[in-house]
């Protein structure tokens, strides 16, 4: 049935109804009422509540009738269906004049049945769908005024102050409707104190407030009252979690009988797990929960997600592939699909899910953004900084700014300095990293990190100094940046000064000791003082709680061991690292540079690093190990065409030179062998004396003399003939 045969229909009923008025109007007080749809309540099946005095009269609130006019029931019903037609009229048409005659007609139906709460109800109800919100409290708070405790009521008005606190859009006016919701609600649940739905959403209220004592107070009654309640247990949990609690969160749902866990329980359970970081188990209850109900979208992206947490990439694409299935529109899974691709180096599928995000969100700032990091492990430099000047044009006016928006400002940005980095643009990487600065403390602490990484890799040490004094200058409280400083110090000469003050960060917390133990582990070792880097390192891995924090601490555990030579207990922390996350692509290239340069099961070591090269395959250092590893199995064309990849990214590493120079030499290229030689000479001398291997730098001098000289003597001999 279309809206004019509707609305046709509604006008005849409107006037049908009048054509009986007479009928209705002298109809006898005791004669029996027409009958309505199944189950609606009419106004003489209402409560009727007692007539009320002045509220400062003496008895007021009590019943008396001594002066209260008889209702006219039959009238009021006649007014109220009226009255209810020209609302249905309303909620079809949007006219306003529907609006009008429908509150007319309540107020006449009042007229006949003053004391009615149904009425003022269907009133109150009325006034707020149309948007007359004062009229609307005003209606529902006369019924109160006349029974406190109708609680019907008080849910009308907790009601309307909700919604009226989803439209406002000013913060005091929202705190203010915020209370008065809790207010009402408060009142209701000591009249009502079995209605679990009433606590539940007393419980958010109280979130919504901060006061997160009282909200779980209301939770936990809800729980108590109906232990079963997948509605009262996840929403305590999920309260649990939002406060960091994962273990309480984890009781409250394991105390659900199994046999009574339903679908959104297990989804919760999979949630909490996740929070925990323990993957394989949410993987099992996200599997349950999408078994007892396949439509459960959000479980099928629990657990694609935390298939893919757990690096299980296949088996992450094939849910996040069902979702798209049912839901084609669903632009968060491409970026979820795209982000797998690009992880397997399947960069053009990858694009080609962004882009069917983008047709789904073309204002979204998130999706070209992730292609702009697709575009980067391409080599596409030119079109990521396309894309991220697109991304920043549009954020151009920082003053106004939200803090969300200066903080997305901040990360095209920093994405951006990193690209001009690896392209050795180090002069427009600084450019664009200071324009982090003025767009608040955190940016500006990200900004200051990344300029002294940039000065690091260029080499220009006392410019990395200088900017780690600024940092610390600028927030003296950082306790980053105070070890960037101390580690910039020690390289520079003063590592004594630079310890004790590091070790005068250690302040008994867990996670800050943490970071002070792996900073001070670090400065040893590129000290080369063992014993004290190997003591830290444990002491930072006592402290680890979260498997990222353990997989790190191993990786530098496994790094110390390495350039002490003790490399079958390095082997076991990388494989270690690599068990735990096998796309960890540092973790992937260190070993299998470790076993190439070692001669030692070469196959294996070239898998590695294709590995690790296949993740990140613009990283030089990665492309310098490739090149090795084929260099050590004689593949000496794969060899070079690896190590000149490395050398265009980064023409200022002496190893990536000392190995081209070893290549050139093996091929009969004695020359050029000598010409890299020298420049792997040249810049470990610009290198800080921590980055220096002493025995490296004579190696290769011995090769650049002993190379001088033959080549001396084969010039020597094509003069003399």
């Amino acid at each position: 049935m279309n809206l004019y045969h509707r609305v046709s229909i509604l006008i005849l009923a409107v006037a049908s109804v009048a054509a009986c008025a007479q009928d209705l109007k002298n109809a006898p007080e005791g004669n029996p009422q027409p009958t309505t749809d199944p189950g609606m309540t009419t106004p003489q099946q209402a409560p009727q509540a007692p007539q009320a005095k002045p509220l400062n009269a003496p008895g007021a609130g009590q019943q008396s009738t001594s002066n209260a006019p008889t209702p006219n029931r039959a009238n009021a019903y006649y007014h109220f269906q009226l009255g209810h037609m020209y609302e249905e009229m309303v909620a079809m048409t949007g006219r306003v004049e529907f609006a009008n005659q429908a509150v007319e007609e309540y107020r006449k139906a009042l007229e006949s049945d003053p004391s009615s709460p149904f009425l003022n109800s269907a009133l109150a109800e009325l006034y707020a769908k149309t948007g007359r919100i004062r009229d609307a409290v005003t209606e529902a708070e006369e019924i109160i005024r006349r029974d406190p405790n109708n609680v019907d009521a008080r849910r009308l008005l907790g009601r309307i102050y909700l919604r009226s606190l989803g439209d406002t859009q000013s913060g005091q006016q929202s705190k203010t409707l915020l209370n008065l919701a809790i207010q009402q609600y408060q009142e209701i649940v000591k009249l009502d104190p079995t209605s679990v739905e009433d606590h539940l959403l007393l419980g958010r209220l109280y979130r919504l407030n901060n006061d997160l004592a009282k909200s779980e107070q209301e939770f936990k009654t809800a729980v108590q009252q109906q232990p079963n309640s997948e509605e009262a247990v996840t929403t305590l949990a999920l309260l649990y979690n939002e406060e960091g609690d994962n273990t309480r969160a984890l009781n409250v749902l394991e105390a659900v009988p199994e046999r009574a866990r339903s679908a959104k329980i297990y989804a919760g359970l999979g949630y909490t797990y996740e929070q925990k970081k323990d993957y394989k188990n949410a993987i099992a209850a996200y599997r349950k929960a999408v078994d007892m109900d396949h439509d459960n979208l959000d479980a099928v992206r629990g657990l694609a997600q935390n298939l893919l947490n757990d690096n299980q990439t296949q088996a992450a694409l094939e849910q996040y592939q069902a979702v798209i299935q049912a839901d084609p529109q669903d632009a968060e899974t491409y970026r979820h699909i795209a982000e797998i691709y690009r992880r397997d180096g399947k960069y053009d599928q990858a694009l080609d899910a962004l882009k069917k995000a983008q047709t789904v969100l073309p204002d979204s700032q998130e999706v070209p953004y992730t292609m702009a990091m697709v575009y980067e492990a391409m080599g596409r430099y030119d079109d990521a900084i396309q894309i991220l000047n697109d991304l920043l044009r549009r954020s151009e006016n920082e003053a106004s700014a939200s803090s969300a928006e200066r903080n997305n400002r901040s990360v095209f940005l920093e994405r951006m300095g990193t690209i001009y980095r690896e392209e050795q643009k180090t002069d427009k990487a600084i450019e664009t990293f200071r324009r982090m600065i003025p767009l608040g403390d955190e940016p500006a602490k990200r900004a200051y990190s990344q300029i002294i990484e940039t000065y690091r890799d260029a080499r220009m040490w006392p410019q990395a100094t200088q900017v780690a004094q600024e940092a610390v200058k600028q927030f003296p409280k950082d306790r980053d940046l105070q070890l960037v400083l101390a580690s910039q110090e020690a390289d520079a000469g003063q590592p004594d000064a630079a310890i004790a003050r590091v070790r005068g960060m250690l302040d008994g917390k867990p996670a800050d000791d943490r970071e002070v133990w792996t900073a001070l582990a670090q400065m040893y070792s590129r000290l080369k003082r063992w014993k004290e880097a190997e003591e830290s390192v444990d002491k930072a891995m006592s402290l680890a709680s979260k498997p990222e924090e353990k997989d790190y601490v191993t990786f530098l555990a496994g790094s110390i061991y390495e350039r002490q030579k003790k490399y079958d207990q390095a082997e076991e922390a990388f494989r270690k690292v690599i068990s735990d996350d096998p796309h960890n692509a540092s973790a992937l290239n260190y070993l299998g540079y470790m076993l190439a340069d070692r001669g030692t099961r070469l196959e294996e070591a070239l898998g590695l690093i294709k590995r690790a090269v296949q993740i990140e395959p613009q990283n030089y250092a990665y492309l310098d190990s490739l090149g090795w590893a084929y260099f050590k199995l004689g593949r000496y064309e794969l060899a070079e065409e690896n190590l000149r990849k490395a050398l265009d990214h980064s023409d200022s590493d002496p190893t990536v030179h000392e190995h081209m120079g070893d290549l050139c030499q093996k091929t009969g290229r004695l020359k050029q062998a000598v010409s890299h030689w020298e420049r792997a000479l040249e810049e470990w001398k610009k290198t800080v004396p921590a980055e220096v291997d002493t025995s490296d730098v004579a190696k290769v001098q011995k090769k650049l003399e002993s190379g001088r000289v033959k080549l001396a003597r084969d010039e020597g001999a094509a003069a003399a003939k």
